[in-house]
């Protein structure tokens, strides 16, 4: 009945919710490596732990579909720009309100994620 189909999806939501949760704990574990290339608007942004490593190659300014497999198993549509100085990134999917934005002060990267009203922030120290 229709009951049933509520009470699925209330199971399936609550496992996705588990699954992020473990996942999250997790990555807070690693200690992610930052390199970033840049050659005049394009850029490379390689994000590299010990589970697992994520290659972000975008022209700044040209929206493009990124693949975040690696990441949540979406796609989404994808569009970074420069705000002043920091780099803004903008995801157009399933989540809403998603996207990143990273900075540099001194010799660390800032970098700040958020989606559907939650935000994250890991701060890099770049490497002597």
């Amino acid at each position: 009945g229709i009951g049933e189909g509520k009470r699925e999806r209330e199971r399936e939501r609550e496992r996705e919710q588990n699954i992020n949760v473990a996942l999250r704990k997790l990555v807070c574990l690693l200690k992610p490596v930052k390199e970033v290339e840049q050659t005049g608007d394009h850029m490379i942004i390689r994000t590299i732990t010990s589970l697992r490593n994520y290659v972000m190659e975008f022209d700044v300014g040209v929206e493009f579909e990124e693949n975040l497999g690696p990441i949540d198993g979406r796609t989404c549509q994808t569009t970074v720009r420069w705000d002043g100085e920091r780099l803004v990134c903008t995801q157009i999917g399933e989540k809403q309100n998603r996207g990143w934005t990273h900075w540099l002060e001194g010799c660390f990267l800032h970098l700040e994620m958020h989606a559907e009203g939650a935000v994250a922030k890991q701060v890099f120290q770049k490497k002597e």
